[in-house]
């Protein structure tokens, strides 16, 4: 039996770092902050709507399509926090957002949840984690990551295989036997409304979902690859909160957009408390958390010391603390 590693939570609850009344305070949900903070983040996405129009049948459309495109990707932010229904504290709003999200971003909000429980159970966990990022094998390999042409492939034959009513073996580690047809059904949904959505663009003649949708998504995708890189990628692949998870200090801007999701270690030893109460409890858990202070860049570049040999690669690590029984 693996030795029981002690959660940095637990462990600053017994030094007092924490107290279980300022953690329960920490939890509280809330609908105000999530809705002010959508309100500022349509308006920001009117703005680079309209930088698109004014762009139209100039090279600068493509600029407009991309800063558009980070504002959407960045759903992905919102739609993961709506997986662990802290956005609002009216719960049926926690799933219509995240719903919505993952249609902008062709990220099943149902499929989601259930991969991501698993995530957060198994976290860097090699043949655990559904959601691991292996440390690439060369800097071209990160770059092909990067470029998120993989990642839309992957999307691509996810889509038919649920759609054609399959989950392939690896599905069916998270997917409980009784989601299986919400799962399928899901897809199918969704690449009926695409098809939809194509068939009317393609009667009008109006191809808006083109140029304020689609496009800028996948213009902006390899912004969220790189910001995903940053969360794992690089730390060991072992058990221990304190190793396998990195926070990273960002600017406010970067903050606003990904939801606090830079503070990812606070979210990931405590994933009950809201994202907008992470950032107190960054304040709270001052040396229990590994925090690279040069933000998203420190972490790629920590990244890319360790595959041009500057540095030791993290899975040569031993991955002590695998065993979860």
């Amino acid at each position: 039996m693996a030795e029981a590693v002690l959660t940095p939570i637990t462990q600053a609850l017994q030094e007092g770092a924490l107290s279980r009344k300022e953690l329960k305070a920490l939890m509280q949900r809330s609908d105000r902050p999530t809705l002010i903070r959508l309100a500022i983040w349509l308006a920001l996405l009117i703005v680079t709507g309209g930088m698109i129009t004014l762009a139209m049948d100039s090279w600068l459309l493509w600029p407009a399509m991309f800063l558009h495109g980070i504002l959407l990707v960045h759903l992905f932010s919102l739609e993961h926090e709506c997986v662990h229904y802290t956005p609002f504290r009216t719960r049926w709003l926690n799933d219509v957002a995240g719903n919505i999200c993952g249609f902008v971003i062709a990220l099943p909000f149902q499929f989601f949840r259930y991969e991501h429980c698993d995530h957060h159970t198994y976290t860097q966990l090699k043949g655990r984690d559904p959601e691991l990022i292996e440390l690439p094998i060369s800097v071209w390999k990160y770059l092909w990551y990067v470029s998120s042409l993989p990642y839309w492939w992957a999307k691509v034959k996810e889509f038919a295989r649920h759609a054609a009513g399959r989950l392939s073996q690896d599905d069916r580690t998270f997917v409980p036997k009784e989601a299986e047809a919400a799962v399928i059904r899901e897809a199918r949904v969704m690449l009926g409304l695409y098809a939809a959505i194509l068939i009317a663009s393609a009667v009008s003649g109006w191809w808006g979902a083109i140029w304020y949708w689609w496009l800028p998504v996948a213009l902006g995708e390899p912004v969220m690859r790189a910001i995903r890189l940053t969360e794992h990628v690089g730390r060991p692949n072992v058990r221990d909160m304190r190793e396998n998870t990195r926070t990273n200090l960002v600017s406010a801007p970067s903050s606003f957009l990904c939801w606090n999701m830079n503070y990812h270690a606070e979210h990931h030893y405590a994933s009950s408390v809201p994202y907008h109460a992470l950032p107190r409890l960054h304040e709270k858990l001052q040396g229990y958390v590994y925090v690279e202070p040069r933000g998203y860049l420190g972490a790629h570049l920590d990244i890319l010391s360790q595959l041009t040999g500057r540095k030791r690669r993290s899975d040569d690590r031993p991955a002590e603390g695998m065993s979860l029984e």
